[in-house]
């Protein structure tokens, strides 16, 4: 350890309940959005604006947790952790005001609801830039072990809140959107009283542009790409405006560091695209893929993966010592891979349960591993290297991810409904087995990067509106189980890591194997 005798485990608890508090704001804001009673009924959005909300809580995370990593070294970790806390507690009581005006004022509470989630956003991006170099910073030794024991704290704080969401039942959403304030405040009163430790990169001496050479420009395009797409669709008319702000920030990066950044960096970046849709992505979907095949409220899916992560997470030092970083993520590559491969098809209670077994064993590990094997190899790149692969994993996912599973679902119901027998017989909706141009509308998102085709609702109901209803149900039951099937074309995520981290695995047998570097070594 770098800064004390004996890890303050007041401190390790703290920063593992501001965790649990970043779940409980996604979760419990998530499943108000999959509430068609407020969203559709009450508040008048549709799915796009859903879309819109639910991204809000994403892709800024990726912003408070980078730009803070860059200047959390000056403001101090104990600053970060109040402007966290302060920011939960504040969408909390956004949400609840706003909701407590929607029937009179609507657009109040849409506004409310909206700029609050962005504010948590901000929020819960503050608190993973202050606690992984805390606790990295802590158990210097043991950084891989002590960061997934760590990050037990998003899925228990995920099976927390969801528990507690499902099981209050009819209660009102201001209640339930309340949880947040009881772990905000908790750690918020126990942070206050414990000293933050020197960041290993800090005491060792290790120059503010040494470590934003360890990101370099590489890094920096990355993260301008993402957030110029992002802007340009939140706010756009404004096009070469974000292009010339984002092209700057990376150029004047590389100028400034002289340094392109380090090769195995910006792989270990370009990784969490694929890594944080798997993980993340499935999880802000997988309610409502499964809806439509499950009697029960789909949230128990993602609860029950949610808690295999929590244990395995909790208990991982066995695990960890066992298998090397990189074996244990081709391991979890491949288990992600049938466990979506098999939850795509799963029917029945039993049979979906053991598939998203599988699938949660493949995911529990992705997240935390990765940080772990960015702290050891580039621990000079202090709380920037190490925070900025789970910035640019939200950013990618809130940016990239969703959107693309959206189009993976919407291609497969187009797929779907064409291979009905049942389609054949519906004058004009199919043309040489395909679904006719009339009954398709064309789609593409960031300038084509993402096409696909959507079926058009109307065109489709009035095609069917003189058909039996053995037709009209079987075309309705395509649809609906279109979802569940797309989560096979999921598989192409987890199996881009596994081809990735097999290259590693051989990468760095041909280095002599896997070793965790000290802050003083220099690698180029």
């Amino acid at each position: 350890m770098s800064n004390t005798d004996k890890p303050s485990m007041a401190l390790f608890w703290g920063c593992f309940i501001a965790l649990i508090t970043t779940a409980f704001g996604f979760i419990t804001r998530m499943f108000l959005l999959d509430d068609a009673s407020i969203t559709s009924d009450l508040l008048g959005l549709d799915d796009a604006e859903v879309g819109m909300f639910k991204g809000i809580q994403i892709w800024p995370f990726a912003i408070s947790i980078i730009l803070f990593s860059l200047i959390i070294d000056k403001v101090g970790y104990k600053f970060a952790m109040i402007f966290a806390a302060t920011s939960q507690i504040i969408w909390g009581i956004m949400g609840i005001y706003g909701l407590s005006v929607a029937d009179t004022n609507p657009e109040l509470a849409k506004s409310m609801l909206f700029w609050g989630g962005l504010i948590l956003a901000l929020g819960n991006g503050t608190v993973e830039a202050f606690i992984n170099p805390v606790v990295a910073t802590l158990f210097d030794k043991e950084k891989t072990k002590w960061l997934n024991i760590l990050h037990a704290g998003w899925p228990g704080g995920l099976v927390i809140a969801g528990v507690a969401v499902i099981l209050m039942g009819g209660a009102s959403w201001e209640v339930k959107l309340s949880l947040i304030f009881i772990p905000a405040v908790i750690y918020l009163v126990m942070l206050l009283r414990c000293q933050f430790p020197v960041q290993e990169r800090v005491a060792a001496g290790v120059s503010y542009r040494e470590m934003l050479g360890e990101f370099g420009f590489g890094g920096a395009a990355v993260v301008a790409i993402l957030m110029f797409l992002q802007l340009d669709q939140a706010i756009p008319g404004y096009t070469k405006l974000w292009m010339t702000i984002c092209a700057a920030m990376a150029i004047g990066l590389g100028v400034y560091t002289t340094s392109l950044g380090r090769p195995l960096m910006f792989i270990l970046i370009l990784l969490m695209t694929p890594l944080a849709t798997t993980e993340i992505g499935t999880d802000g979907w997988i309610s409502g893929i499964m809806a439509n095949a499950v009697s029960f409220h789909a949230g128990w899916i993602l609860i029950y993966t949610s808690l295999i992560m929590m244990v395995l997470r909790f208990y991982a030092g066995p695990i960890v010592h066992r298998f090397a970083p990189i074996p244990l993520l081709i391991l979890s590559s491949v288990l992600a891979i049938a466990g979506l491969f098999a939850l795509s098809g799963a029917s029945g209670a039993v049979w979906i349960f053991v598939a998203a077994t599988l699938y949660a064993l493949g995911k529990t590990f992705f997240w935390p591993t990765m940080l772990g094997i960015v702290s050891e190899q580039t621990p000079r790149g202090g709380a920037l290297t190490l925070n900025s692969v789970s910035g640019i994993g939200m950013l990618a996912v809130g940016v990239l991810g969703f959107p693309y599973i959206g189009a993976l679902q919407e291609k497969k119901a187009v797929a779907e409904v064409a291979a009905l027998e049942e389609a054949k017989n519906v004058p004009g909706l199919l043309t040489d087995g395909n679904i006719s141009a009339d009954a398709l509308e064309d789609k593409s998102i960031y300038y084509n990067a993402i096409e696909y085709q959507s079926l058009k609702a109307e065109a489709v109901d009035a095609l069917l509106e003189n058909q039996d209803e053995k037709t009209k149900e079987a075309v309705a039951g395509a649809k609906a189980g279109s979802a569940q099937k797309a989560l096979a074309s999921m598989t192409r995520f987890p199996f881009i890591m596994l081809i990735a981290y097999v290259a590693l695995y051989f990468y760095f047998k041909s280095r002599g194997g896997y070793k965790p570097l000290d802050v003083t070594s220099k690698v180029h």
